[in-house]
């Protein structure tokens, strides 16, 4: 059975998150504690050792953040709860953590369950969450590092490695200044909404390209040409809209 911990000062968001997890999974959870403050997380988590921590973000006096700083080594995997915080969100998701929306609805709850077994546990947690703090004290244009989901984990990459993105099915598809390839287990739009906006932009449906790689743009092929020699297409209703984005990143 996985150890558990859930931590939200709503007493309702706590106990519905309980029988949801009891409902859907049976024989799967063992609850071993409910605290409605980071302070009594901390406690809860030192005594139990719990394997998965549920924990809300937004609570008064602490937010769900600041629960590790009391932590030297992170040895627990997070799914966070939240109301809607795109700045939040946005932090989690380049640093391959979970999260659940409130009201919490049991086929996401279920997926990020799934996402917990198949990860791999230990320093991967703390690594992911030392990502996750650093993303949160800069603003959306100083992010170097962004952990992309893969089938195997999460890699690691520098934003200013990226020569562009491009959608494979229910995949995206990185393509780095070094020539190397990396899959990513998430869709292009989903990769697209963690880039920084300023640097990257999307051309066609099937590219997000990274505007300080560009060398030239063909108006009559509608194509954009790299650094590395590749050229790719430019959609008609992206033209504009890219054209634009090259004049003010430069």
């Amino acid at each position: 059975m996985i150890k558990a911990v859930i931590i939200d000062d709503e007493i309702n968001a706590q106990s519905l998150l309980e029988k949801t997890l009891y409902r859907h999974f049976p024989n799967k959870f063992n609850i071993v504690e409910k605290c409605n403050s980071v302070d009594s997380g901390v406690l809860a988590i030192k005594k139990h050792e719990p394997e998965l921590v549920f924990l809300d973000i937004q609570m008064p006096e602490k937010n769900g953040f600041e629960l590790f700083r009391y932590f030297d080594v992170v040895n627990f995997e997070v799914i966070f709860t939240t109301a809607y915080n795109q700045f939040a969100i946005k932090a989690i998701k380049r640093s391959a953590l979970d999260y659940l929306l409130k009201p919490i609805n049991h086929l996401e709850l279920s997926d990020a369950v799934k996402r917990f077994e198949t990860r791999n546990q230990g320093s991967s947690a703390q690594k992911k969450l030392s990502l996750l703090l650093e993303n949160l004290n800069v603003n959306d244009q100083n992010v170097s590092k962004i952990a992309f989901p893969t089938l195997e984990g999460f890699e690691l990459i520098h934003s200013n490695q990226i020569l562009y993105c491009r959608a494979e099915s229910n995949y995206c598809c990185i393509k780095k200044i070094d020539g190397s390839l990396k899959t990513a287990s998430k869709t292009l739009k989903y990769v697209e909404e963690i880039l920084p906006g300023k640097s990257f932009q999307r051309i066609h449906k099937s590219y997000v390209i990274n505007l300080n790689y560009v060398v030239r743009y063909h108006k009559a092929n509608k194509e954009v040409e790299l650094t590395n020699g590749e050229k790719l297409p430019v959609s008609f209703r992206k033209e504009e809209e890219f054209i634009n984005a090259i004049l003010q990143n430069h």
